[in-house]
């Protein structure tokens, strides 16, 4: 019964002022990620996300973040039935190279989209998880690779994955009770 986009705008709002990029906050979602809420930031920059919008699981920050942290089975299921067909010259078309790449999601605990979903936009997302220590959302921070280097994505994870602990937090998870992550 928690609404984790009630619960997720205040951390959200102060995440977008400290930061001043785009926010975006999906939902997991019978084998979907739906954008529910965004924050524009105080910078300019035009992007495809918008609320109610489905989020690649591929291709994005999110998306990716999401995948990474289904339970074994369900992701399993999903990269089944999954097609990588390039979005940009930087998608990642390889099925092995993109397992690779959620393996290394779920040990670093973010995920990044570097100009796979759009053509000059770099992304960093995390996970929030819900009290019965499942993934439940994902946030986003993005930024124009004219103004973000690799160096500013890693600073911004920083922020990205303080905000989505306590999120998930407030969601009912308890991360010292997690052993996997």
């Amino acid at each position: 019964s928690i609404d984790i986009r009630t619960e997720a705008r205040r951390f959200l709002k102060v995440l977008e002022r400290k930061t001043n990029e785009v926010i975006n906050l999906a939902i997991y979602r019978n084998g979907e990620v739906i954008y529910i809420d965004k924050f524009e930031g105080t910078k300019s920059l035009r992007m495809h996300s918008r609320i109610g919008g489905r989020a690649s699981f591929t291709y994005t920050s999110v998306g990716k973040a999401a995948l990474a942290f289904l339970s074994d089975s369900e992701r399993e299921y999903l990269l089944e039935n999954l097609v990588l067909e390039p979005r940009t010259r930087h998608s990642i078309v390889d099925k092995a190279a993109f397992i690779k790449q959620l393996k290394e999601v779920r040990f670093q605990g973010y995920a990044l989209d570097l100009e796979e979903n759009e053509e000059g936009i770099v992304c960093v997302g995390a996970p929030i998880f819900d009290f019965s220590r499942r993934v439940v959302a994902a946030v986003s921070i993005s930024g124009p690779t004219v103004r973000t280097s690799m160096g500013r994505l890693l600073e911004l994870k920083d922020d990205l994955l303080e905000t989505c602990t306590q999120i998930s937090a407030a969601c009912g998870y308890f991360a010292a009770e997690d052993k996997q992550i």
